[in-house]
């Protein structure tokens, strides 16, 4: 029998996986033991019998604490017979200190070790008072506790010392307990503006927000209550949306997009831009663009005096810039015409090409490119951009270096800001495991063009409920494609309206918490205007929020407000199409950037081969100024071509909507490659004849 395809959805659906099974039984067990008369004795024990439970228990309590302990011991013995040797010197240097009294059991802790860093004793003095609240977590002491000679359960120092550093590590990285004198893990209070009370006015002005909370709480209520009443009243007319149904109550289901028709012009336009300049040369590109441009009077001496001429420095920085950008390398560089070689090219690399250099240079061919469009080509300015990462291969003993499990090898993520027309106006090396939503807030507010950055196109993975929140109070709008759309519910404006939205029931969950916001609108301008100003680092911020165990006042009312915003946007996701496609379309602009990536980054399999922080962050922003450069120059070649009369009227919208200056069919990347069949290499011992 061929089951249908409704039949096997119902039975996916049926066939879920409830996460936490064991504990869950476990718990059961356990109760059904503790309390076993009535009900349980009645209806359970006779399908399950009490022996059965007790040995359920049982089993659970051995397997899981003999796992607890065989972790606890390779790591005990990695800490024991090497790192321990470093922690007193490290606790003579760094000072520990917690603006929390609730933290104040680890500081204690700190200084227990501290006092007995240089002793031999496996247990601590029976006299001293060990802070365990606050310190260790629950079920810890099982675990580290032992039984001296005397029959007495004592706690092993060893053991201590490694729950302790795990306490501080936890607590450093959301800064409850913070390093004198540190910069990344310094007071948290320091990230924070000083002035900000005589300058409140000034900075409420320049994020654009009311200094009274009312007003923003009564806006933000107007848009919520706006936005779920359109999306309730069109819900029965809307037909890409599903809201709940048989069997999958409080579930958003969207249909899929119907295909566009295919662009019917640009593939003669690629043929006629591949016969025009067929085979040009990539460097050739990087140095037209530089002509036009001049991005190289960006690069100056970090020393007191020049030696080189203009037209050399010129010629070693692009080929300086390109082996670099393709990561052949200088070695590789067709070096030695016109009396280049290697050492040249080194010089000029370690003396004049800097990160901030390059930066500039980026800049500079970015606002060119913005003024050379033809508007009725390419639309007006754009004030929206997307963004997404990519990973790239690097060696294992470089410190950022991480193995990531989607891709299934070890390297590093390029985070790239990509606008609507292919040009990319930052980007950033991060590692693997950090934030995409600190990278995007980074690349917005960093970018050194003259584009002003009203929305941003993410994934899944660059957005998040505090993402919103800081966005909106930075002042551009957060705009993701969601990958678990089904699971996304909408806060209700005001609490008493069980029925104000029929059609949105099934995805409707709690009254937004108001008093919060309220009450913590200054510190969230705050955290916003010190990611503007730069005076912390956006991961610092975020990582704060989100990898701390003790919710911070501030981080509660920024979820509370991201849930406003989300709600807002959902609404607006959902209730048109046009939205949903224009996400769609951005995020696909920047997936083509990364495919592009591979064709200029080919050197040494595409894989960084450095070990050096610095030498990595400068190939990535050599492969970003090399591929906009490609930008630049097929803008020109593309508005050249479309000059002429018989293409000035030949595109039609569809043409124009999809039409970008990320091509490469016409180019190459490669170097030179003679092949003479009468030249000889000179020089060669003869072969032996047998």
């Amino acid at each position: 029998m061929v089951k249908t395809n409704w039949d096997t959805e119902e039975l996916i659906e049926e066939f879920k996986k409830v996460s936490g099974k064991t504990n869950l039984l476990y718990r059961i067990a356990e109760v059904s033991i503790a309390e076993p008369s009535g009900t349980i004795e009645r209806v359970i024990f006779p399908v399950v019998s009490l022996k059965t439970f007790k040995d359920l228990v049982a089993e659970y309590k051995a397997t899981g604490l003999a796992y607890k302990r065989r972790v606890h011991n390779v790591m005990r013995a990695s800490f024991a017979n090497h790192y321990r040797r470093m922690i007193p010197q490290l606790l003579e240097v760094l000072e520990f200190r917690s603006n929390n009294d609730l933290h104040r059991p680890v500081i204690e802790a700190l200084e227990l070790l501290k006092k007995y860093a240089h002793s031999k004793t496996r247990y601590y003095d029976s006299t001293e008072e060990i802070p365990i609240d606050g310190v260790l977590k629950a079920g810890a002491k099982e675990i580290l506790m032992e039984t001296d000679s005397d029959g007495n359960e004592r706690i092993n120092r060893i053991n201590y010392e490694i729950c302790v550093l795990k306490a501080l590590r936890e607590r450093l990285c959301c800064k409850e307990i913070w390093v004198v004198g540190a910069n990344r893990y310094r007071n948290p209070d320091d990230d924070l503006p000083t002035d900000f009370e005589t300058k409140r006015q000034i900075y409420y002005q320049a994020l654009t927000l009311p200094e009274d909370v009312e007003t923003f709480i009564s806006g933000l209520q107007q848009q919520m209550e706006s936005g779920l009443e359109k999306l309730d009243k069109g819900m029965p007319r809307n037909k890409g949306v599903t809201i709940g149904g048989k069997g999958n109550k409080g579930l958003i289901r969207l249909s899929p997009f119907d295909a566009l028709p295919d662009p019917i012009n640009l593939r003669q336009l690629k043929g006629e831009i591949n016969r025009l300049w067929h085979k040009t040369s990539l460097l050739d590109i990087l140095k037209e663009t530089d002509l036009r441009v001049d991005f190289t009077r960006k690069f100056k001496s970090m020393g007191t005096r020049e030696i080189l001429d203009r037209d050399t420095l010129q010629k070693r920085l692009l080929l300086c810039l390109f082996g670099m950008g393709t990561n052949t390398g200088l070695k590789r560089i067709n070096t030695g015409i016109d009396g280049e070689n290697y050492q040249d090219l080194i010089y000029v690399r370690r003396r004049y090409i800097h990160k901030d250099q390059l930066r500039s240079a980026i800049a500079e061919v970015v606002n060119a490119t913005f003024e050379i469009r033809l508007p009725h080509i390419w639309g007006e300015g754009t004030t929206t951009c997307a963004s997404d990462s990519k990973h790239f291969g690097a060696w294992e003993q470089n410190l950022i270096t991480q193995y990531h499990l989607r891709y299934g090898g070890r390297g590093v993520m390029i985070y790239w800001h990509v606008e609507k027309n292919s040009t990319c106006i930052y980007s950033q090396l991060k590692t693997c495991s950090s934030s995409e939503v600190s990278a995007m807030i980074n690349g917005v507010l960093k970018h050194c063009t003259s584009m002003e950055v009203k929305k941003n196109y993410v994934d899944s993975h660059g957005q998040s409920e505090v993402a919103f929140a800081f966005t909106h109070l930075l002042g551009f709008q957060l705009m993701p494609r969601l990958k678990r759309i089904k699971v996304q519910k909408l806060y209700r404006p005001q609490a008493g309206q069980p029925d104000a939205y029929p059609n949105l029931e099934p995805v409707m969950t709690r009254p937004i918490n108001w008093d919060l916001i309220r009450q913590q609108y200054d510190q969230m301008v705050k955290y916003a205007t010190a990611l503007r100003l730069g005076t912390a680092e956006t991961e610092a911020i975020l990582k704060r929020f989100s990898k701390n165990p003790f919710k911070h006042p501030t981080y509660l009312a920024l979820m509370e407000l991201g849930r406003v915003i989300k709600t807002i946007f959902l609404c607006q996701y959902l209730d048109s199409e046009a939205i949903r496609r224009e996400i769609n379309e951005g995020l696909n602009v920047v997936e083509r950037w990364n495919g592009v990536n591979n064709f200029i980054f080919y050197g040494k399999g595409g894989e960084f081969a450095s070990n050096r922080l610095e030498s990595q962050e400068l190939s990535v922003l050599s492969l970003h100024l090399l591929q906009i450069c490609l930008v630049y120059v097929n803008t020109l070649m593309i508005q050249s071509v479309l000059a002429q009369k018989h293409w000035q009227k030949r595109l039609t919208a569809r043409d124009l909507q999809a039409i970008t200056p990320l091509i490469f069919s016409h180019v190459n990347p490669y170097g030179l490659f003679k092949l003479d069949m009468k030249e000889r290499i000179s020089r060669l011992s003869q072969p032996l004849v047998a």
